[in-house]
C-alpha cells in the first residue's frame, strides 16, 4: 500500500499511461508490446523476473534503489548516501507488468500501472539507446588491439553508422570491461541473446545494426540439420514439438532438413494471429495491398535460382521444371497485383424511385491452404496472394516432403511487407488438418492433394460450414486421331507424360490411339529411350527421381499389376539404376500398351513417369471411355480436322480441354476448372471463381430522398 504522501506525489508528474491488456501468440511479442508503448509514453522498461515458458514480470527501469557498496573512510555517511541518491536514476518507481502463459497464448496484464518520475523527454538519450552491438565491440577490441584511442576508435564506427549516438567515454567503459575480463565475445554472446528477447527500445535508424541483426542465425537454422520453422504471427519459430519427419532429397536420400509436427498449442496461436491480424488487415487499403504484391513478384524474381535449388533438392524435378514451378507460381502473383479492378462490385441506379442498390465484395476472414509436394512453390502460390490481396488473412500448411520452397515465399512475403499474422505456417499431417477442417475461426480452405485425402477434407471442412474447394488426383487423357502430326504430336505426349517424373495432377498418363497402335508405338519408345535420368541438378537431366522410395514402391506395384492383368510392358524403368546415384528413387520412363479399363494400373492414379496406351476404333469410343472415368482433370485430342477437334470440345466431360497442346493448363486471369470427383466444392480455383471464392457479396440499398412528414407509414411491399 501507498501512503498518502507520494500518491500525492505520483500526481504530480505527467500522465504515462501503462500499455493496454492483451493476448499475444508468444513470449516476445508481449515484450515487444509492452517495450515499444513504453517508449511512446517516455519510460523504458526491463525484465524484473522471467520463468521463460509460464511468466515474465515487467518493470519500470527506474524501479529499486540504489544500493552503495563503497564507503570511502573520508565521507560521512549522511553526506555519501545524500550524494548517491541524487546522482541516480532509480526513484522505486512501482510500475509493474506481468505475463502469463495460459492455454498457449500470453496474457498481459497491468499490475502497478502508475510512475513516480518524469518522462523520458528525449529516448535518444537515454542509457539504452548508447548501447554497441556485438559487431561494434568486437570492432572496438579489434581497434584497441592495433593502438587506436577511444576518439579514433568513435570516428571510425561511426563512419558504418552516422546515427551512433556512444561517446569516447562509452567507448573507454567497454575497453576497461574488455581490460578486466569482465566481457569475452562468448557471454556479450549470451547477453546480446537475452537482449534479443527483449528488442532494442531505441529507434533503430541504422541500417547497420539492422543487418547485422538480420543475418544472426536463428535457431532453427543453426541445427543439423536445420528444422523447417512455423511462421506465426510475422516470426519464424521453432516448433516446440519433439516429432518431426525428415526431408530427403529422393536423388541421394540424404536428411535435408526435419519439419515438426506443429503442436495444437501453435496453431491456436496461428489461428489467433491470423484472426487479430484480419480487421487492420481488411480495412488497409487495396492499393497498399496490391504495392506489396508488387514488391512480392520483385523479390521471387530475385531469388528464384535459390527457390528453384530448393525444389529441385527437395522434390526431385529437373532444374529446368523446378524454374517451371516458380514461374507459374509468379504469374499468379502478378495476377494479384491488378486485383482492384476484379473485386469491384455492382450498382444498379434508381431501382426504384429515389433507390440505389449496389453489391460489395468483402474478405472471409481466416483461411487455409493444404498443400500438395508436386509444385512447391505454384500451389502455395495459387492460395496465399490472392486471399490476402483480397483481405484475409492465411494459414498455410505446406506438403511435409517439401516445405522449404512455401517457407522461402513467406519469408520474401514478410520482405516485401505483409504485416504480422497476415501469413502463417504450420507443420504437420493428419492431426493438423484435422485442426484446420475443425477450427471454427477458419472461414475457407483450399486443398490441393490425393483423391483419398481431398474427399475426407471436403466432408470434414463442409459439415463444419466451411466454404472449401478441393482439387483432387487426376487420370488425364490424350485421343490420337490417326491424321495427327506424327512429330509435333509424340513430342508433346512424351513431354507431358513424363515431365516432373509424371508428378503433377496435369501430367498426361493415358493415351487413346484411334484406329490402331501400330504406327505409333515404335517412334514412341523411341523417344522415350532419348529421355535422360539423371539427378536434377546435373545439366543433361531431363527425368528426376520421384518423391520418395515409398512412391516408387507404389509406382512399380501398379506396373506390375497392369503386366499380370494382360497389358504388355513396351518399355520398363522400374531397374533403371544412375551412376553416382545409385541410391536415388528413379523410376525411368515406363509404358504399357493393351490397357484396358478393368485394370487397376488404369482406374487408379499411378503419379510416375508412366504411360498408359489404349486403343479405340472410333472417336465416339475414345470419347466414351474418357467419360465413364471416375478422376478426370483435362483431356486432350491431336488431330488436323476441325470437325473431330469440335466434335471432342462439345461431347468430353472434363473440366480443361486442349486441341494439339497436351497440358491444357490456363493463365491466372482463367479460372483452373476442374468436374466430377477431381473437384468438389462450388468456385474453382484462379481466375474471377477465385476470387469468388475468397470473397463475399454484400447487397447494399440505399434511399436519398426527402421524405413528405405528413405521409405515415406505408406496410406495403417496396416495388418500382
Amino acid at each position: 500500500m501507498m501512503d498518502i504522501e507520494s500518491c500525492t506525489e505520483l500526481n504530480e508528474f505527467p500522465q504515462m499511461l501503462p500499455p493496454p491488456p492483451g493476448t499475444f501468440v508468444d513470449r516476445e511479442e508481449l515484450i515487444q508490446h509492452v517495450g515499444d508503448f513504453a517508449v511512446s509514453q517516455g519510460y523504458v522498461v526491463t525484465i524484473k523476473q522471467s520463468k521463460r515458458d509460464r511468466v515474465v514480470v515487467l518493470g519500470c527501469d527506474r524501479g529499486g534503489v540504489y544500493r552503495n557498496r563503497r564507503k570511502p573512510a573520508d565521507e560521512s555517511s549522511a553526506e555519501r548516501t545524500c550524494r548517491r541518491k541524487t546522482g541516480s536514476r532509480l526513484t522505486n518507481c512501482p510500475f509493474e507488468a506481468v505475463g502469463k502463459k495460459d492455454d498457449g497464448l500470453w496474457i498481459l496484464t497491468i499490475k502497478n500501472g502508475t510512475h513516480n518520475h518524469e518522462p523520458i523527454k528525449d529516448i535518444s538519450e537515454h542509457p539504452s539507446a548508447r548501447r554497441f552491438t556485438e559487431r561494434e565491440i568486437v570492432l572496438i577490441k579489434e581497434m584497441t588491439e592495433a593502438g587506436l584511442k577511444p576518439r579514433q576508435i568513435l570516428k571510425r564506427l561511426r563512419q558504418n553508422n552516422p546515427d551512433l549516438l556512444s561517446t569516447p567515454k562509452h567507448v573507454y567503459n567497454v575497453k576497461a570491461k574488455l581490460r578486466q575480463g569482465n566481457m569475452t565475445v562468448e557471454t556479450l554472446r549470451n547477453s546480446l541473446q537475452i537482449m534479443r528477447n527483449f528488442k532494442p527500445l531505441r529507434p533503430q535508424k541504422s541500417a547497420v545494426r539492422n543487418n547485422y541483426l538480420a543475418v544472426t542465425e536463428p535457431s532453427w537454422r543453426q541445427r543439423n540439420p536445420p528444422r523447417v520453422p512455423n511462421l506465426i504471427g510475422g516470426r519464424f519459430v521453432d516448433s516446440q514439438s519433439f516429432v518431426s519427419i525428415d526431408v530427403l532429397n529422393p536423388a541421394t536420400q540424404q536428411v535435408i532438413s526435419q519439419v515438426p509436427l506443429t503442436t495444437n498449442e501453435e496453431f491456436k496461436a496461428a489461428v489467433f494471429a491470423a484472426k487479430r491480424a484480419f480487421p487492420l488487415w481488411r480495412n488497409t487499403p487495396i492499393a497498399t495491398r496490391q504495392r506489396i504484391m508488387f514488391k512480392f513478384q520483385e523479390l521471387i524474381r530475385r531469388d528464384i535460382d535459390k527457390l528453384a535449388m530448393n525444389i529441385t533438392a527437395e522434390h526431385g524435378k529437373t532444374l529446368k521444371d523446378a524454374y517451371g514451378d516458380v514461374l507459374r507460381g509468379l504469374e499468379e502473383v502478378e495476377h494479384a497485383c491488378g486485383l482492384a479492378t476484379l473485386q469491384m462490385g455492382e450498382f444498379v441506379s434508381n431501382v426504384s424511385n429515389g433507390i440505389d442498390t449496389y453489391s460489395i465484395r468483402e474478405p472471409l476472414g481466416v483461411c487455409a491452404g493444404i498443400c500438395p509436394f508436386d509444385f512447391p512453390a505454384m500451389i502455395p502460390l495459387w492460395m496465399f496472394p490472392l486471399a490476402v490481396t483480397c483481405g484475409n488473412t492465411f494459414i498455410l500448411k505446406p506438403s511435409e516432403k517439401d516445405p522449404g520452397a512455401a517457407v522461402m515465399l513467406a519469408e520474401l512475403a514478410v520482405e516485401a511487407g505483409l504485416p504480422n499474422g497476415v501469413l502463417n505456417i504450420v507443420h504437420g499431417n493428419n492431426e493438423i488438418v484435422n485442426a484446420i477442417c475443425d477450427d471454427d475461426d477458419i472461414k475457407a480452405i483450399s486443398f490441393v492433394g490425393p483423391n483419398v485425402a481431398g474427399t475426407y477434407v471436403y466432408a470434414r471442412a463442409s459439415a463444419k460450414g466451411k466454404r472449401i474447394q478441393s482439387n483432387v488426383g487426376a487420370k488425364n487423357h490424350a485421343v490420337v486421331m490417326p491424321d495427327a502430326s506424327m512429330d509435333a504430336t509424340l513430342n508433346a505426349l512424351v513431354a507431358a507424360g513424363f515431365g516432373a517424373a509424371g508428378q503433377k495432377r496435369m501430367a498426361l498418363s493415358t493415351v487413346v490411339f484411334v484406329g490402331g497402335l501400330n504406327p505409333w508405338e515404335d517412334k514412341l519408345v523411341e523417344h522415350a529411350k532419348a529421355i535422360k535420368v539423371n539427378a536434377g541438378t546435373e545439366p543433361d537431366a531431363d527425368l528426376g527421381p520421384v518423391i520418395s522410395k515409398q512412391v516408387k514402391e507404389q509406382i512399380c506395384k501398379l506396373i506390375q499389376t497392369g503386366v499380370d492383368t494382360g497389358a504388355n510392358l513396351v518399355l520398363d524403368g522400374r531397374n533403371i539404376v544412375v551412376p553416382e546415384y545409385e541410391d536415388g528413387s528413379f523410376v525411368g520412363p515406363t509404358i504399357l500398351s493393351n490397357v484396358t479399363t478393368n485394370m487397376e494400373c488404369y482406374k487408379e492414379e499411378v503419379f510416375g513417369p508412366v504411360l498408359l496406351c489404349m486403343q479405340a476404333d472410333s472417336i465416339e469410343e475414345a470419347i466414351n471411355i474418357i467419360n465413364r472415368h471416375k478422376y478426370i482433370n483435362g483431356a486432350s485430342i491431336f488431330t488436323t480436322s476441325g470437325v473431330a477437334a469440335r466434335k471432342f470440345q462439345t461431347e468430353i466431360e472434363v473440366g480443361q480441354v486442349g486441341i494439339n497442346v497436351p497440358i491444357s493448363v490456363p493463365l491466372p486471369f482463367s479460372s483452373f476448372t476442374s468436374c466430377k470427383p477431381s473437384f468438389a466444392g462450388d468456385l474453382n480455383f484462379d481466375g474471377k471463381a477465385g476470387i469468388q471464392f475468397y470473397t463475399q457479396v454484400k447487397m447494399v440499398t440505399q434511399q436519398w430522398k426527402d421524405l413528405p412528414g405528413s405521409s405515415g407509414a406505408s406496410l406495403l411491399m417496396p416495388s418500382s
